[in-house]
């Protein structure tokens, strides 16, 4: 496999944002869905809508969400939408929560490595193509979240985040608390996920990574904390893979003291064991050209 172009720009502006996409030379066809992280009740690191509303316009995007298996504000249809409303994420754009009516559309993985179906909100089949634009940082679970994290569990529904956890377990998010997988186990499930919505838009997807805010901790944990690097710059590639293993190299090529914080979340929670079961799936490739359009 030839190796993936990943852009990087030190910009990080709602204009930079649209200028890293359009190196990708890609016309997202059709109603466009934009996967991102819409922020739990509390948090304060997650992006805000402001800041992406030059993008997603661009693209003519509707903003995609799927509800959470854990307790908080998204677990519901009801408390998302309100939450939605409450960080304004539909006062700029439509919002569709894929899976606020059932019953899920169902992805096979029939070379995935753990679990080898993947339960996604249904909402995705009104979708042609896909943006994910990720908010790269830790995560208390999977070490970190990137795209491959926005691919799998961001895209699962409620029960399909709980089939990704359990390894493939269960569903019933009320008894996933005890039939988590082992550590590689889910790793690799979201491997397995991720390559499946990878696959599903058939070429029609791109990615771009937003390095800012750079906490140990995701933008679903109401309390998090606060940043410990400085923020690096947006990546954009059409390899959610390369994509992932490009912002972790920056991470640990940076002067920045902070990084070893950031480090021991990844390694202690063995996450770049999602890149390496992604990698044997072959959606993408770790080997990239990382092409600076500052200079």
């Amino acid at each position: 496999m030839e190796k993936a172009k990943v852009y990087f720009t030190k910009n990080i502006t709602p204009e930079s944002l649209v200028e890293i996409y359009k190196k990708l030379n890609i016309n997202l066809p059709g109603k466009v869905a934009v996967k991102l992280h819409s922020g739990e009740d509390g948090n304060q690191n997650y992006v805000k809508p402001e800041f992406v509303k030059e993008i997603i316009d661009y693209v003519n995007g509707t903003v995609v969400e799927c509800n959470t298996a854990y307790e908080g504000a998204r677990n519901s249809t009801e408390k998302h939408k309100e939450l939605i409303a409450k960080h304004n994420w539909n006062k700029y754009f439509d919002v569709d929560i894929m899976d606020s009516v059932g019953p899920d559309k169902v992805l096979e993985i029939p070379n995935g490595k753990v679990i080898k179906e993947n339960y996604v909100g249904k909402n995705i089949d009104n979708y042609d193509s896909m943006l994910v634009l990720s908010h790269f940082k830790g995560h208390p679970m999977g070490g970190y979240g990137g795209a491959l994290k926005q691919l799998s569990i961001g895209v699962a529904s409620s029960e399909g985040k709980s089939w990704i956890h359990s390894g493939g377990k269960t569903k019933d998010q009320t008894i996933l608390w005890d039939n988590l997988a082992e550590q590689d186990k889910f790793l690799e499930a979201m491997a397995d996920a991720a390559s499946s919505v990878h696959k599903h838009f058939n070429n029609n997807i791109a990615y771009v990574s937003i390095m800012c805010n750079l906490s140990v901790d995701c933008d679903c944990c109401a309390v998090a904390e606060d940043p410990c690097m400085k923020d690096i710059g947006v990546l954009a590639s059409l390899d959610p893979i390369a994509i992932d293993q490009a912002c972790i190299d920056l991470i640990y090529n940076s002067e920045d003291p902070g990084k070893d914080h950031f480090i021991e979340r990844v390694e202690s929670r063995h996450g770049l064991h999602t890149i390496e079961a992604a990698k044997d799936l072959n959606f993408g490739t770790t080997e990239y050209e990382l092409i600076d359009i500052d200079n």
